[in-house]
């Protein structure tokens, strides 16, 4: 994997891209999605909470008002249907912080983890993030491959093991690569690491539940998430997450070429 073959966008250009491909701005998550998410995590629903172990003390209006200031979706309880938002500037902003992170890792030539929960839309991003930080000397870690566990689905519980493509994690049913918000794998490559007497990993790049479970161990996260994903977004107030993107996490691959390219060249890569 290289780096985009699109051109590197300004932030003006970046803004109108996410826009227009609803990666940010007015996006096909909607509203009532979000607020159902919201409720979820308050009850420490497990797999909405991504493996943080959060606070238990948050509240509905608490976890809205994060919602509202670090991702941009509407912070009036009383609009519960019809679309939300991400705001494009936090996405922008979030991507300038998430770049000085990764151009530091990739100074220090860290060892990082990449996974992602969301095949069908974010690889490409950790692809060229992955490619890139290994081509600037980082040690790409790929621990516990293989590794089997069951995952609920709603016809029952179907196996799943971890796959790398290209030095990043997803998990798979052997025949797909599949979505998952689950903890489970990234705990389990953190276990090999341990037990292989290696350090944690310097820099986690990831999504859903592998950048929870990450950032929970301790790790320094670079995190990707939707505005019906609140866990990471509430890692990042209580600092177990050092930076969330927001944005559409499943939009056609292609559409995030341009934010990738921007990401790369701000980390210098």
């Amino acid at each position: 994997m290289t780096r985009p073959s699109v051109p590197v966008p300004t932030r003006d250009e970046l803004r109108k891209h996410l826009c227009e491909a609803r990666i940010a701005g007015d996006v096909a998550t909607p509203r009532d999605n979000n607020l159902r998410s919201y409720r979820r995590v308050v009850t420490g629903d497990e797999y909405a909470g991504f493996g943080l172990d959060l606070d238990p003390d948050w509240t509905f209006a608490q976890v809205l008002e994060v919602m509202a200031d670090r991702c941009g979706v509407s912070p009036d309880d009383r609009i519960t249907s019809g679309p939300d938002t991400i705001d494009p500037d936090r996405t922008l902003d979030a991507l300038d912080d998430a770049a000085e992170v990764i151009a530091r890792a990739a100074a220090d030539r860290a060892r990082v983890l990449v996974a992602t929960g969301h095949p069908a839309g974010l690889l490409p991003v950790h692809l060229a993030v992955a490619a890139a930080l290994k081509a600037a000397g980082c040690t790409l870690l790929t621990p516990a491959a293989g590794w089997r566990y069951e995952e609920w689905r709603r016809h029952g519980e179907e196996y799943r093991e971890i796959r790398y493509i290209a030095d990043v994690a997803m998990v798979s049913n052997r025949g797909e690569l599949c979505h998952t918000h689950s903890a489970y794998p990234m705990r389990a490559m953190l276990d090999d690491l341990e037990r292989a007497g290696e350090a944690p990993p310097d820099l986690v790049v990831a999504d859903h539940g592998w950048a929870g479970a990450a950032g929970l161990a301790g790790a320094t996260v670079v995190g990707f998430a939707d505005s019906n994903d609140p866990a990471l977004f509430l890692g990042a107030e209580e600092g177990k997450v050092a930076v969330v993107v927001p944005l559409d996490d499943n939009v056609a691959p292609h559409l995030y070429e341009p934010m990738t390219a921007y990401l790369l060249d701000k980390s210098g890569l």
